[in-house]
């Protein structure tokens, strides 16, 4: 089932989060004031998380949000799975939701932002097979040598 995310399950969240393997420290702090914020006042503004949960156990989360000043653009800003439960589905569920979502909202386009290191080769291949086209990469963004990769999708209804 997919649900909104509550304040309880932030703990759980960044757990899971670290658990892949994928995200920096730095983004794990970074993912805990998102959540904060989220909860405290984000909600009211058209920020969206939910949470992908199983017979009462977590299994991913997706974070996304209108883009301020644009014409219905709109942001994947966090979307991950537990490690263990990779490529059996959960993803692509959390992804569609999201996307439905949008679309309800009458979102025009939907952008993800994600690095060009190596680890992010699945992750890379996952959007593509969903439809997105990669188009646009800002060379050494994150750091030296990591890339920002930029997918985006028409949000046709």
């Amino acid at each position: 089932m997919i649900r909104p995310t509550i304040p309880s399950d932030t703990p759980t969240l960044l757990a899971l989060a670290q658990g892949t393997g994928v995200f920096k420290p730095m983004e794990i702090q970074a993912l805990q004031e998102v959540l904060d914020d989220y909860h405290a006042h984000e909600h009211a503004v058209g920020h969206r998380s939910v949470t992908y949960e199983k017979e009462g156990k977590v299994l991913g989360f997706a974070y996304y949000a209108p883009a301020a000043m644009t014409d219905r653009t709109w942001y994947l800003y966090w979307i991950a799975v537990a490690k263990d439960t990779h490529a059996r589905g959960i993803g692509s569920a959390l992804l569609h939701h999201v996307e439905d979502d949008v679309r309800k909202q009458n979102g025009r386009l939907f952008l993800i932002e994600t690095s060009s290191q190596p680890h992010y080769g699945l992750t890379h291949k996952f959007y593509l097979k969903h439809g997105y086209e990669q188009t646009a990469i800002v060379k050494d963004f994150y750091a030296d040598g990591d890339d920002m990769v930029v997918f985006r999708k028409a949000m046709h209804t």
